[in-house]
């Protein structure tokens, strides 16, 4: 279905009329097996402790992709409806996420966590903080 100029503008602003949100991070919930906030092993990270220093994948993945995001919501509204549409980008922002995650390289872990480890990886151990990224798209229609 190709939307024409009117349309993607329905779009839109059936999208700001139902106050639809779409929020990508770390889900709340999700824990570590020994029961430890995936959010907040994040958040450290995010922001470094004293013993851990700052690796701001989420800042990076933001700042990198925002401009594109916009685009992306008028382009997807271009073929898709404005129920579809949140939940296409929301996916691919959980991919950004991942794919800066995954290839996050400095600074390097400390020589102490590379030996518990086996391997530097910075913000992979068990892959349970890519894991944990998602999306979620809500809507305020009252």
């Amino acid at each position: 279905m190709k939307k024409t100029g009117e349309g993607l503008a329905r779009a839109l602003q059936r999208l700001q009329q139902d106050n639809v949100v779409l929020r990508a991070g770390i889900i709340e919930s999700a824990t570590y097996p020994d029961g430890e906030s995936v959010a907040q092993v994040a958040f450290n990270n995010e922001y470094g402790t004293s013993s851990i220093p700052p690796r701001p994948f989420f800042r990076q993945t933001i700042r990198n992709n925002k401009a594109g995001w916009s685009l992306s919501v008028q382009n997807l509204l271009k073929s898709h409806d404005a129920d579809t549409a949140p939940h296409l980008l929301g996916q691919h922002m959980q991919g950004q996420l991942v794919q800066t995650i995954n290839g996050w390289s400095a600074p390097p872990n400390a020589p102490s966590t590379i030996a518990k480890k086996g391997f530097n990886a910075p913000l992979r151990d068990t892959m349970q903080m890519a894991r944990a990224i998602n999306y979620e798209v809500s809507s305020d229609e009252s």
